[in-house]
């Protein structure tokens, strides 16, 4: 565990808490006096998770907040966000209240924002390879197919295990982001990469064991994943647009359009007269091929360039790192 303690840092847990009775006092109990503050967001559970860490629980530092209806995990997330920067946390961290995430690690997420290495630090499960084996393998594979589609939407090429909900942020990172436009449900965790990229924030997997007992997950991947693609796909056009045309111009503003053009008119060009040549019973033409092929493999390269340049472009700067000097 890292040592970041210091008497000027502030650090606060945001816990949201839905059908999490069994396990949130344990959750709590585990977090250690490196954290000044703990939201628990009772999300309207209809176990009364709230209520009942106010009734037992007597650690001064929880705060209990009670949603008067159901947000979403990213909902409950949000407001806790929003209450620990009104009372002047500097670093938040998200722990769910089903005893998956090891309170232990709260330090190992925080030192690397307190370093100034880091504007968000989020979990990965998939770091240890000899771990990974007691995830359930449609689980296992679920995450491996978002972790793609989240590379290419949020921009965040060096990341893994985006569903991943144990996080770190930075206050001043946080201040800025659009809370009214983030996804407030599932799609919370990489909505969240996406909007960061926007903001060009460092964002630091930290490596975490997988950790599953008798907690009942209410994420079905077979039931988000074409959800999930749908706004995958819009997010990608819209960190296109932000980073490759509104904000900045690059060569890789012209490479991704003319090669996707080139790429398209090869493959219709291709088609259209491999069909006309076998319904008339003859060889397409050498040079029909030719003038086919060669606008597909020109468009390719210019995609890969594109890609090359996109993953060669993620944020290593971090945004609060002035700010954080202090705490040093």
């Amino acid at each position: 565990m890292s040592n970041i303690a210091t008497p000027s840092l502030k650090i606060a847990v945001v816990i949201p808490a839905y059908k999490v009775g069994s396990h949130i006092l344990g959750v709590i109990n585990k977090i250690g006096p490196e954290v000044s503050r703990i939201y628990v967001v009772d999300d309207c559970c209809p176990e009364g998770s709230g209520a009942q860490v106010k009734e037992t629980c007597t650690d001064e530092r929880v705060k209990v907040i009670r949603n008067s209806e159901n947000q979403g995990v990213g909902g409950a997330v949000i407001i806790g966000y929003k209450a620990a920067i009104a009372e002047g946390m500097d670093i938040i961290v998200k722990v769910d209240g089903d005893g998956q995430m090891n309170p232990d690690l709260i330090s190992d997420f925080v030192a690397p924002i307190a370093g100034g290495e880091a504007d968000y630090t989020k979990g990965n499960r998939f770091f240890d390879l000899e771990e990974i084996h007691v995830m359930p393998k449609m689980r296992l594979f679920g995450n491996a197919v978002l972790s793609f589609m989240t590379k290419l939407s949020s921009g965040y090429w060096d990341l893994f295990d985006p569903t991943n909900g144990y996080t770190a942020i930075h206050r001043d990172v946080a201040r800025h982001l659009p809370f009214s436009k983030i996804s407030h449900r599932y799609f919370f965790e990489t909505d969240m990469l996406f909007r960061l990229n926007t903001l060009r924030a460092v964002v630091v997997d930290i490596p975490m064991n997988a950790k599953y007992g008798d907690e009942v997950s209410n994420l079905k991947i077979s039931k988000i994943i074409g959800e999930f693609l749908f706004k995958h796909i819009r997010n990608f056009a819209k960190r296109i647009f932000y980073n490759y045309y509104l904000r900045d111009m690059s060569i890789a503003s012209i490479e991704l359009p003319l090669g996707i053009i080139m790429l398209v008119f090869g493959v219709v060009f291709g088609s259209y007269h491999w069909i006309t040549s076998s319904q008339a019973g003859v060889a397409t033409p050498v040079g029909t091929v030719m003038l086919a092929a060669l606008p597909v493999i020109i468009g390719l390269q210019f995609i890969l360039a594109f890609l090359a340049y996109d993953i060669s472009t993620t944020p290593r700067r971090p945004l609060h790192r002035n700010k954080n000097q202090q705490y040093l």
